[in-house]
């Protein structure tokens, strides 16, 4: 049961990632017909502007984050012993790199991992989750971020939010060059024949920029969402203790929401911060419902 999770999982990814290359590529093409009269000249720029801001984000991902989530580094086991060799035992099952370790300052238990690959990862765990699990629930807590580490997840959720970024630069470019000459251009395109067909695709495309960073965003909370359940697995294949993870989950669930977590981080975190309501058919909710997760995990 547990690997066939695992494969199922891995699937879906493949499916939601695919669909957010699409998505880059159909809004790159929209803009580029309003802005150069040209759907290769928009295939193009956004293939530059995506590569560009994923570059910049898998350099200082790690950094970036923890300073918009206030963590502080620990800089050896002296620091905090417990923690750091919970951290250093679940590294070593899972087979990858010793991470940074971070701790944040708030009463509200959580974690997330971040990072470019196992090489260059690091996990932050809460002052409130170190209150309140014990070493057994906070291994199931690490083991989750540690899949996360080993199957580049960490990765993956940077290159969608990279994405994001640019798909909202293209956007805006679109949108600007609509206003300030792509409209008048093509309406003199228009009295040179084919005035239907050409109104009919600026339509379409404008529709297309306008609703694509609603799509982004829901691509990339569909990404999150599927890697948790993954991520859940993973840890129960690490410690082979699935209660410890189910309990840990039952107490994260059980909170007060956190106050120093970063907005465009929550879906990194292992539970939502924010505890925010769950929004219509789950569509624009950062994790899969706490229910769902547990039910699974019984089942392993």
């Amino acid at each position: 049961m547990l690997f066939e999770q695992i494969a199922r999982n891995k699937r879906h990814t493949v499916y939601v990632m695919a669909a957010f290359v699409l998505l880059v590529a159909v809004i790159g093409a929209a803009v580029g017909y309003v802005f150069f009269d040209s759907t290769v000249a928009g295939l193009v720029m956004a293939l530059v502007v995506a590569v560009i801001y994923m570059a910049i984000m898998l350099g200082q991902s790690t950094d970036v984050v923890m300073g918009m989530n206030h963590a502080r580094e620990l800089h050896g086991e002296a620091d905090d012993p417990e923690l750091w060799h919970i951290v250093e035992d679940m590294a070593l099952v899972a087979k990858v790199p010793m991470p940074r370790v971070f701790i944040i300052q708030d009463d509200s238990p959580n974690a997330f991992a971040t990072g470019n690959n196992p090489e260059h990862a690091a996990v932050a765990v809460t002052t409130g989750i170190q209150a309140r699990l014990n070493r057994e629930e906070m291994e199931g807590v690490l083991g989750h971020e540690l899949t996360h580490v080993r199957n580049y997840d960490i990765r993956l959720q940077t290159i969608a939010l990279a994405l994001t970024a640019a798909i909202s630069l293209l956007v805006n470019w679109g949108m600007n060059a609509f206003w300030w000459g792509g409209g008048r251009r093509r309406r003199d395109n228009d009295r040179d024949g084919n005035g239907s067909a050409q109104a009919l695709l600026m339509v379409l495309a404008i529709v297309v920029i306008i609703l694509a960073p609603l799509a982004a965003s829901l691509v990339q909370l569909a990404l999150s969402r599927n890697r948790e359940y993954l991520a859940d697995a993973g840890s129960v294949e690490l410690t082979r203790n699935p209660l410890g993870l189910i309990n840990a989950l039952q107490k994260i669930d059980d909170s007060q929401p956190m106050q120093a977590a970063d907005p465009s981080s929550a879906a990194l975190y292992i539970s939502d911060p924010f505890k925010a309501k769950k929004s219509w058919a789950h569509l624009f909710d950062t994790h899969p419902p706490m229910a769902d997760r547990i039910e699974r995990l019984k089942k392993m």
